[in-house]
């Protein structure tokens, strides 16, 4: 890799984080602005083309996105009512037209998923599943080193596999979907119905609030809730790895509680799967795109 300057972005339903990337993969200048999603697609990438309009010399731009993206042609094909006015959205053309910088543009958990890949947790791991648990649960599919996206560049939208038959409606139409049950969003709501107010994941696992046994019975059935969905997916991958991320991953509790339930539940031949947290963090999706964006 020759030395170029990357400005990469990781866009999210609540923040967008970006930070400069150099040839070695290090990233500078570390910032993060609110996405205001609820303003739509055309909103938020206005506002990445703003903040790219204020750095000079940028090589590149390497774009993590929420959504299914085709990441050849870098638009976003599908996106749920989380950002409103995303899906069909030509992010990749409307940039470089605008700025004339080289882009390109993938699914936020891919791109994490890539980071973990090269850099991270998974370094080293051929076949690999990779989770993030925010507004929602995104899913990303390693096979043979490859990075798997089925027909149409969609694949691994655990979020939104059936848990719970008839339950409750989900932002992509259906119901019942696990990320309803099992995302960040969905522990926030369930304490809120016990504390009247609505509280971040931090304050959640507080010495606090963790020691509140109400609180603390709510963390331990949305763990389980996170365990269904683990299972459907060792089941149907019988996977040697799985990599968790997302903010509220960072608790050790979650991943302590899930390693002395999950491997009880599960038969034999599929118990030598290793559930680890993402070691990159809020970096996986910028490294990740960084990455991508640098081969081409």
């Amino acid at each position: 890799m020759s030395i170029i300057k990357i400005l990469a972005f990781d866009i999210g339903g609540t923040n967008i984080k970006y930070a400069l990337c150099n040839e070695k993969f290090q990233l500078s200048e570390k910032h993060s602005v609110p996405t205001e999603a609820a303003k739509g697609g055309q909103y938020i990438i206005n506002k990445v083309i703003e903040i790219i309009e204020q750095y000079d010399d940028i090589d590149r731009v390497a774009i993590s996105t929420a959504g299914q993206v085709d990441s050849v042609n870098g638009i976003v094909v599908y996106s749920t009512d989380n950002i409103p006015y995303y899906t069909g959205m030509m992010v990749k053309k409307i940039i470089e037209n605008k700025t004339g910088i080289l882009t390109y543009v993938e699914n936020d958990v891919n791109a994490a998923a890539t980071g973990e890949a090269k850099f991270g947790a998974a370094k080293g791991a051929s076949d690999f599943i990779c989770l993030t648990f925010g507004t929602g649960i995104g899913g990303a599919i390693y096979i043979n080193d490859t990075l798997y996206k089925g027909s149409r560049a969609s694949a691994g939208e655990f979020g939104h596999i059936i848990t719970h038959a008839g339950g409750k409606a989900c932002t992509c139409g259906g119901e019942g979907c696990f990320e309803q049950y099992a995302s960040a969003n969905a522990l926030i709501s369930k304490v809120e119905s016990i504390v009247g107010k609505r509280l971040n994941g931090f304050e959640i696992f507080s010495e606090e609030n963790f020691s509140n046994p109400e609180i603390r019975h709510a963390i331990d059935s949305w763990i389980d809730e996170i365990i269904i969905g683990l299972k459907n997916l060792i089941y149907t991958f019988n996977p040697p790895l799985i990599v968790l991320g997302g903010g509220i991953m960072n608790e050790k509790y979650i991943i302590e509680l899930i390693d002395r339930k999950i491997y009880k539940q599960l038969m034999d031949n599929y118990r030598n799967v290793n559930i680890v947290n993402t070691e990159l963090g809020n970096d996986a999706g910028l490294l990740g795109v960084a990455y991508e964006v640098s081969k081409l």
